[in-house]
């Protein structure tokens, strides 16, 4: 750390701040003196405490991811292999510790882009902190930039993980940069000196400053798409559900009205959703449910994560339940 009072000096005869022309060192090929290394600091203090507040751990259950947030209302971007499909309910971890329930969306199968919305709001029903995104297109080859990550999970003490670098590869749908990432950091955040978010982590290289990201551009280009919860492409970063192979976990017969509930599997979505026996299952997605055979071909046509809405009738009483499927 430079004395406040050097750093005075350098901006008194006339160093361009960063805020209003853009970081000056993407025209360098490297710096050049310490007024170089000083204005790098700078930018990095200016801009690390409003991005690390929107950076969030993605918490699967049996791993974890990284992602930032975009929207007041909790709109998370990630990475396709980090959110691993459509409709899955993940944890959010934010700085402070806060777990928040949360549902993947949409995914680019191809680029590795992914959304995931949080459904549960913060306490005192405060807006989430958000970052910029870059929507000018304007990241260049050579331009400084910096990363987030929960490198190796979420370690509260620590804080998201800090790491600058160049990029060193621009294409359409692939930035390459020399910052160092580790197993965690997936999904995280890639920004540009001024703080604005330009891209996510995709792939960790097996040398370490060797990692590739995915343009925020291809986020906005798939947008509409992600938002409305659609599996886009074919790739190697999500493998598209299969119809038939959502898991409910329940066994029925015919009853008089419905179909009433025998047995209720143990740690199944069913149970989870509130489902016990006993019940009746008036109908499915508003549809009248009337044989055993009329869930089963509903079923057939889902897929894991899918969202089902059953009206139910317990003790004499209605109710709605909601159950989203698992993976057989």
């Amino acid at each position: 750390m430079f004395p406040l009072k050097r750093v005075c000096v350098l901006l008194a005869i006339g160093f361009l701040p960063v805020a209003a022309f853009g970081f000056p060192l993407n025209s360098k090929k490297a710096p050049e003196s310490e007024a170089d290394l000083l204005s790098i600091q700078e930018a990095l203090q200016e801009a690390i405490p409003k991005a690390k507040a929107a950076t969030v751990c993605v918490d699967l259950g049996n791993g974890t991811g990284s992602g930032v947030i975009v929207t007041e209302d909790g709109l998370v971007m990630t990475a396709a292999h980090v959110s691993t499909g459509v409709g899955k309910l993940v944890t959010i971890i934010m700085p402070d510790g806060t777990r928040l329930e949360a549902t993947s969306l949409g995914l680019v199968a191809d680029v590795d882009a992914a959304l995931i919305q949080i459904t549960e709001k913060l306490p005192g029903d405060k807006k989430f902190p958000v970052v910029e995104i870059n929507r000018d297109n304007d990241t260049k080859l050579a331009d400084w930039i910096f990363s987030l990550g929960h490198s190796g999970g979420f370690d509260q003490a620590r804080g998201a993980v800090a790491r600058i670098g160049r990029l060193v590869r621009v294409a359409n749908s692939t930035f390459q940069t020399d910052g160092t990432l580790i197993g965690g950091d997936s999904g995280g955040p890639l920004f540009d000196m001024d703080g604005r978010l330009i891209g996510i982590h995709s792939r960790v290289g097996p040398q370490l400053p060797v990692n590739m990201h995915v343009p925020v551009g291809q986020f906005l280009e798939n947008w509409d798409g992600m938002l409305a919860s659609e599996f886009i492409g074919e790739g190697p970063f999500a493998a598209k559900p299969e119809k038939g192979k959502g898991f409910l976990g329940i066994i029925t017969e015919k009853a008089e009205g419905g179909i009433l509930v025998t047995k209720v599997g143990k740690n199944s979505p069913a149970e989870s959703a509130g489902i016990f026996e006993g019940d009746l299952l008036v109908s499915l997605d508003g549809e009248q449910l009337e044989s055993r055979e009329g869930l089963q071909d509903a079923l057939a046509e889902m897929v894991a994560g899918n969202l089902l809405v059953f009206e139910v009738i317990r003790d004499g009483k209605n109710e709605t339940i909601e159950v989203r499927l698992g993976s057989r």
